[in-house]
């Protein structure tokens, strides 16, 4: 792997993993709202910033996102929706990613590996979720899990050894959390994506990082 393109790389996950890819050699590319302008709900904007870039890249990691939006906490029950609330969060956390993904095939080279990692979050998952609330969070992340699916199918059809995966991480310390976790290891996301195989194209799994 020698190029890679990091896309929310200003936020805590983003910037670990932009100086872990460094620090292993890779030549990074970063974009991030508050260092370039880059908005992922501002679409013809961010396309434009896309379509800019130079020669695919061996790896792209989207890895903005938000759990609030314009100060809009998780709903603790289905009472409590927004429709403004729901439509940022699936902005931002599911039409974001898909922008992205709508330039994966010009993104990712078509004659060697390369692998497009799009972060997701447990509470995507349906069948895992037993506990209820975080109602627009949880669907917008189970719809970028479905998005980066449909993506993984019909990128495999021009980019034969190209892998397009859901990441998730885990609870992590960032300053928007303030949590301390052992959970999430940017070492095991980057591991994971060197090593991905092609049986992992387009699937998404909580146990996969917690594998590596």
């Amino acid at each position: 792997m020698k190029t890679a393109l990091v896309i929310g790389a200003s936020g805590g996950i983003g910037s670990a993993l932009c100086a872990r890819l460094e620090g292993l050699g890779v030549q990074v590319t970063s974009l991030s709202r508050s260092v370039d302008g880059f908005d992922l709900t501002q679409p013809e904007q961010a396309l434009q910033m896309l379509d800019d870039l130079p020669d695919p890249f061996d790896l792209v990691l989207v890895v903005s996102g938000a759990l609030e939006v314009n100060g809009a906490e998780p709903e603790k029950t289905i009472r409590a929706v927004s429709a403004q609330a729901m439509m940022d969060q699936f902005a931002l956390n599911a039409v974001g990613p898909a922008l992205v993904l709508s330039r994966g095939h010009r993104l990712l080279p078509r004659d060697r590996r390369s692998v497009f990692g799009v972060l997701s979050a447990r509470v995507g998952s349906i069948g895992d979720n037993r506990i209820g609330g975080w109602i627009s969070y949880r669907a917008a992340k189970a719809a970028v899990n479905q998005i980066v699916r449909t993506s993984a199918i019909e990128l495999a059809r021009t980019h034969k050894q190209a892998i397009c995966v859901s990441l998730h991480p885990g609870t992590v310390k960032t300053a928007f959390t303030h949590l301390t976790s052992d959970i999430f290891s940017y070492k095991s996301l980057i591991l994971l994506c060197l090593g991905c195989q092609k049986a992992l194209h387009g699937l998404f799994s909580p146990a996969i990082v917690s594998e590596c």
